[in-house]
């Protein structure tokens, strides 16, 4: 089975390639710009079926949340229209599609954590562009799985566990929001969830299981939880640890909303794929000791 990821720089990109080393029987190949540009749609066709793949991963994304306030229309072309390209290629070339979706197309004002049927209602441009990006996958390749994921880190690539391992090294005391709440979701787990839905659905030829999905990490936190748990874990291993204090979202104010709530119930994936994602706290702990126990100065590096 050969997987064909789209992103080649991106967290669940780098995830992918990393656990499809592992894995008998499976070859997973990323592109990325300058030779897959989503910015340039006309061009994503012949990069993709040059590839030939089984399945092809849409992992690519214009991905500044803050940033896409000012500019919408590279944020839709990549999200949407882009994505869309990739979707349509990928039926053209007889095989499903796995796109990658975000919790920010809910506005974060249901009381418990959303379930795929919930209404959207992004709050931003980012938000928006993936959940027409989501609708664009849907439109062009009835064979999709669009999966929801949300809080995404890992040992690679800029997110919140390397900036908080960074800002502690040079801190006593770091101001986190603690009124969003979330899941915490390792990109190490997308990828062994993708591997795994990928086998599923490469030996299933019906369309049961196509459709939109959540997956996320089990267990929920606000930002400062997630903070303090990371630097908890670090200071176990020798790294950096300093004190954590609670702010709210007016005290840190943002270009883009962000939604309060971005709990994910990834129930309906479990029930058709057998798959779970670990208790983020362990996830978490993973990827901390990882970047700690390996090269600590490289792997800090933003």
């Amino acid at each position: 089975m050969r997987l064909l990821v789209t992103g080649r720089d991106g967290q669940v990109a780098a995830s992918l390639l990393a656990a499809g080393q592992a894995r008998a029987g499976v070859e997973v190949a990323a592109i990325g710009r300058p030779e897959l540009d989503l910015a340039r749609p006309d061009a994503i066709i012949d990069v993709i079926a040059g590839a030939k793949p089984d399945i092809v991963v849409s992992a690519a994304a214009y991905t500044a949340v803050d940033q896409a306030e000012d500019e919408p229309d590279l944020a839709f072309t990549v999200n949407a229209t882009g994505a869309g390209k990739v979707a349509e290629t990928a039926a053209r070339l007889g095989v499903p599609v796995i796109h990658l979706s975000t919790d920010y197309v809910f506005d974060g004002s249901k009381a418990g954590a959303y379930v795929e049927a919930d209404p959207t209602a992004p709050l931003g441009v980012y938000g928006a562009s993936k959940l027409a990006g989501e609708q664009a996958v849907a439109a062009a390749n009835p064979r999709h799985l669009i999966l929801r994921t949300a809080w995404v880190y890992s040992p690679f690539g800029k997110n919140f566990v390397k900036t908080m391992l960074r800002l502690a090294a040079g801190r006593d005391e770091i101001s986190v929001v603690s009124d969003q709440w979330g899941n915490p979701t390792s990109a190490l787990d997308i990828a062994d969830a993708i591997l795994h839905a990928a086998a599923v659905l490469h030996g299933d030829k019906s369309f049961a299981r196509f459709g939109t999905y959540h997956l996320a990490g089990s267990g929920e936190t606000s930002w400062s939880g997630f903070a303090r748990h990371i630097l908890d874990t670090s200071l176990k291993f020798g790294g950096p640890w300093a004190r954590v204090r609670d702010i709210t979202t007016m005290d840190y104010p943002t270009k883009a909303r962000r939604p309060a709530n971005s709990r994910l119930s990834s129930a309906k994936f479990a029930d058709a794929f057998g798959w779970t994602a670990p208790d983020w706290r362990m996830s978490a702990g993973e990827v901390v000791q990882r970047l700690l126990v390996g090269n600590t100065r490289q792997a800090l590096t933003p």
